[in-house]
């Protein structure tokens, strides 16, 4: 996709929060904040990566977007128009699918190859005959490189990867613009994960598409994002360009993250510094004060503690939430 497409903003999220009520007690209940005020936007016909470790919030995130999970606050904007009411949910769900991370999970095994795949479109009536629908299937099937001899065939005699591609094929079938895609490589062989992300890239080129590329696999990332946010404990800390955060990561956490990405160069991997971070991972129920992350901080001071610091752009495109920049080497 050329530049002068990637102009205008397709997807614009605005202090989203979502927050599960979580029993404590006796009738005492706490708010695990999994996403707490986080905005970005993703402009037409790009890939916006989302990364962080285990239960930062980032598949919360992709589900609240596309309304799985009704958000506790904020705002969710399509195409310049903001998805509130049910109407406009259902309407959004013809523009926007989701690819889920677990292939053996996500497909009903009592249902045929083309009743997974055709499903969408029974729901919102996009076929006039079924010999429309049929072929329509078969076209969804040939996009993602699967015979039509498979559709007959049930999900559990699929590889992995093949069921992947019945999944993506499936989130297809409405003819999307946005497709949040939750980590859909991480169950794979690494043999697989390639063909997957490179029918992705191939997908993107030839129907426009727009991604959100849920991972955390940060090769990957790097791989097939233009863009990539780092999350930590429910909030956003970092955003730039794909080259610009792996290359001038600002954010100590982003630098941690960065720095145990394997290289395949001995020499290289020799010279590179691992930063391991003390303490432990403080649990979303029970979040620190101001910054979450100033726990594991080694730059951490008093200021830290009172106020959450905000995304700033500190240079082009790059946009940080602390509050001593400077001091980070």
């Amino acid at each position: 996709m050329s530049e002068a497409a990637k102009t205008e903003n397709l997807v614009e999220i605005k202090h989203l929060k979502e927050y599960f009520n979580v029993n404590v007690g006796f009738f005492k209940s706490r708010p695990l904040k999994a996403v707490d005020d986080v905005s970005f936007s993703i402009k037409k016909g790009e890939t916006l990566g989302l990364v962080g470790e285990s239960g930062c919030g980032k598949t919360t995130v992709g589900r609240t977007i596309l309304n799985l999970y009704k958000p506790t606050a904020g705002e969710i904007w399509y195409d310049g128009k903001l998805i509130k009411t049910d109407a406009d949910i259902k309407e959004f769900r013809k523009k926007a699918t989701m690819v889920f991370q677990d292939p053996y999970s996500s497909l009903n095994p009592r249902m045929t190859v083309s009743d997974i795949i055709g499903e969408p479109l029974d729901i919102h009536n996009l076929y006039n005959t079924k010999e429309e629908r049929r072929e329509r299937i078969l076209e969804l099937m040939g996009y993602v490189g699967l015979n039509s001899e498979h559709a007959s065939r049930y999900a559990h005699e699929f590889s992995g990867g093949q069921r992947q591609r019945i999944g993506i094929a499936r989130s297809l079938a409405v003819n999307p613009e946005f497709i949040v895609c939750d980590e859909p490589v991480s169950a794979l062989d690494v043999s697989i994960q390639a063909q997957v992300i490179n029918m992705f890239d191939e997908l993107q080129d030839k129907l426009g598409l727009t991604y959100l590329f849920i991972a955390h696999d940060l090769l990957v990332v790097r791989h097939i994002s233009d863009r990539i946010a780092v999350m930590y404990l429910g909030k956003l800390v970092e955003l730039a360009d794909a080259n610009e955060i792996y290359d001038h990561p600002i954010h100590p956490y982003s630098k941690s993250l960065l720095s145990s990405v394997p290289v395949p160069d001995p020499k290289i991997a020799r010279a590179n510094k691992r930063i391991i971070l003390s303490g432990d991972i403080p649990s979303p129920l029970n979040a620190p004060s101001g910054c979450p992350f100033r726990t594991r901080c080694p730059h951490a001071t008093p200021e830290c503690a009172e106020s959450m610091p905000e995304l700033k752009e500190l240079s082009s495109r790059h946009f940080v939430a602390c509050h001593h920049p400077e001091n980070i080497a």
